[in-house]
């Protein structure tokens, strides 16, 4: 079973998606711990869609960057990286401002996928707003 690597910390995470899309977004990773990771996303106007509801691809790039992060910090040695082979959402409600918090939750951690579940919720009040699943496939070095 994978384990919590010892070489990735909170700090890491956060610099590695500041010019990407996690950065660009805001998200935010809070806690690191084995089999989970949690974050946060302060919601601002280029997160809504023209009908004035959170955009889903917001709620679903703040849900799959953590299950993404929690991935990376849990890929078993000697893999080299890994990419999202499934996701599902479903989208419960919205908010209108505030920021909305995720945590991500291993379901399996096996040598070649990792099947992760996220709650996102609005953080002032912890009122569901998506859940979310993917399967992560760990990419090993060829040879």
């Amino acid at each position: 079973m994978t384990t919590l690597r010892s070489d990735v910390s909170i700090a890491e995470l956060n610099e590695r998606g500041l010019e990407y899309l996690p950065g660009y977004l805001g998200i935010q990773i809070l806690s690191l711990a084995p089999n989970t990771v949690s974050s946060r996303m302060p919601v601002k106007k280029l997160h809504f869609a023209p009908n004035d509801f959170l955009h889903a691809a917001s709620v679903v790039a703040l849900a799959d960057t953590t299950c993404g992060y929690a991935t990376i910090a849990h890929l078993p040695d000697g893999a080299q990286s890994f990419t999202t082979i499934e996701l599902k959402s479903n989208h419960l409600g919205t908010v209108k401002e505030g920021s909305i918090a995720c945590v991500a939750t291993a379901q399996h951690l096996g040598r070649n996928t990792q099947v992760w579940d996220a709650v996102v919720t609005d953080e002032a009040n912890g009122r569901k707003i998506a859940l979310f699943r993917c399967t992560q496939m760990i990419l090993w070095p060829k040879g």
